[in-house]
């Protein structure tokens, strides 16, 4: 093998590696539009009285790092909208996801810790699902109610 083959054979694995990096951002950023679709209608159904953010303050959520904090405002919030929404609907609602939208906060936090991100990581990303399974669930039974 040449020089010149051993350079063309290394930018070929270059651009691949960064075609694969962009793929997974591309995938990642698109995951997490859905994700915050999901808290700004739940934050819309819950109505301009229920509301204890603005619905459209969610899309701070993709501001790296800072969403690690303001997942617990958006989580707390959501929470406490869909709760007062219930409230006057006599809808049961419990704690309207709050444990495990606090859990999934907590261990998206944990998950940048070396170690102890290999058992934060999962955590925080089957409870994410579980906790985005639920708000969407709550958002079906308060378009019902509309």
């Amino acid at each position: 093998m040449s020089h010149s083959d051993s350079n063309a054979l290394a930018a070929l694995l270059g651009g691949g590696c960064l075609l694969f990096v962009l793929l997974g951002l591309a995938i990642g950023i698109g995951i997490a539009v859905f994700y915050i679709l999901t808290m700004q209608k739940a934050l819309t159904l819950a109505g301009e009285r229920h509301q204890k953010m603005k619905p459209n303050m969610v899309w701070l959520m993709l501001i790296p790092l800072f969403n690690l904090a303001w997942h617990f405002i958006v989580v707390k919030n959501v929470s406490d909208s869909i709760k007062s929404w219930a409230a006057e609907n006599g809808a049961s609602v419990d704690d309207a996801g709050y444990t495990l939208g606090l859990i999934t906060c907590i261990a998206h936090c944990c998950g940048i810790i070396p170690f102890i991100n290999f058992l934060a990581g999962p955590v925080g990303l089957v409870c994410g699902i579980l906790w985005w399974v639920k708000i969407a669930g709550f958002n079906k039974v308060m378009a019902a109610k509309v």
